[in-house]
């Protein structure tokens, strides 16, 4: 593991902006399925992302979005994270898997045209199995947070 680290320093001396155009590729999920909007930042520890919640959106419930809506949030997050790094290291997608989700706490579901802020954080990575945990805010007001364990199979 130390090498990631250090290629991960390498990559990202500076937080990063990535360009919203390139955000969709970063992630397997597709419409309608897409609950993020914008990668807008990511380094060795830690990625966040933007999303609008919109009425036309699956995961809406009776104008608000739903607490699954708000795990698979947080879990592309974890998504474009992985699909960034791997663009950017020019190494083929691996594909993850939810393995568990623990600690979820809901504190206030959004409603449409809320634009939420999430981060996902890496707490340990351990051969395939990466535990990261994810807070998901609308301004300052922390409305989920959880942890979610990721199996990766590497892609030839």
């Amino acid at each position: 593991m130390p090498v990631l680290v250090n290629t991960f320093i390498q990559i990202y001396p500076n937080p990063m902006f990535i360009p919203p155009a390139n955000t969709p590729g970063l992630i397997p999920q597709k419409f309608p399925f897409v609950m993020i909007d914008h990668l807008i930042y990511s380094d060795e520890h830690s990625s966040r992302t933007q999303f609008c919640v919109k009425a036309d959106n699956i995961l809406v419930e009776d104008g608000e979005f739903s607490a699954a809506g708000l795990v698979e949030n947080i879990a592309q997050t974890a998504a474009a994270r992985a699909g960034y790094l791997a663009q950017t290291l020019e190494k083929p997608d691996a594909i993850g898997y939810i393995g568990a989700i623990k600690n979820l706490e809901v504190f206030s579901l959004p409603q449409i045209n809320d634009i939420l802020e999430t981060e996902v954080t890496i707490d340990n990575q351990i051969f395939d199995v990466t535990l990261i945990s994810g807070k998901i805010k609308r301004g300052d007001e922390l409305l989920a947070q959880c942890q979610i364990k990721v199996f990766v199979i590497q892609q030839p």
